[in-house]
């Protein structure tokens, strides 16, 4: 729980759960070792934010999980993450135009990760790698 580093076929590994807004830009994050499940930290993580606004949450398979749903469902917010193919059920619920704005999730990693200390973690502990992250999230968001 200090370091959030779990070892893997490759090495050392951990991983940044992050939200953004519709924008693009960093809201929060959660820092786990590299074996956590996504949809283990996605309700605590979900649980941090205010989504009385919001209109839809989107989120990748990784995140498919129906007591998830329910929680984004009990604030009023659509959940817009599609079944695994191992899923019984269809994707008929997906609104696919919306699904394809995830892509800012995956452009604020390349964003994140063009600072050397992220891509690389050369920290041990935890709470500096989360210091780094947050750090540059602050520095991706001072231009607006």
């Amino acid at each position: 729980a200090n370091q959030s580093i779990s070892k893997s076929v490759g090495g050392n590994s951990s991983k940044i759960h992050l939200i953004v807004d519709a924008h693009g830009n960093p809201i929060d994050f959660m820092i786990t070792d590299g074996t956590t499940h996504d949809v283990k930290v996605a309700p605590d993580l979900i649980s941090t934010l205010d989504l009385k606004e919001t209109k839809v949450v989107c989120a990748d398979k990784g995140y498919d999980s129906e007591p998830l749903r329910e929680q984004i469902r009990k604030t009023g917010t659509k959940a817009n993450i599609p079944k695994k193919t191992n899923n019984q059920s269809n994707n008929d619920h997906m609104d696919w135009y919306l699904y394809k704005i995830r892509h800012l999730v995956e452009n604020m990693f390349c964003r994140l990760k063009q600072f050397r200390g992220i891509a690389t973690r050369y920290d041990k502990l935890k709470r500096n790698y989360q210091s780094s992250v947050a750090l540059a999230c602050i520095f991706l968001w001072l231009p607006l």
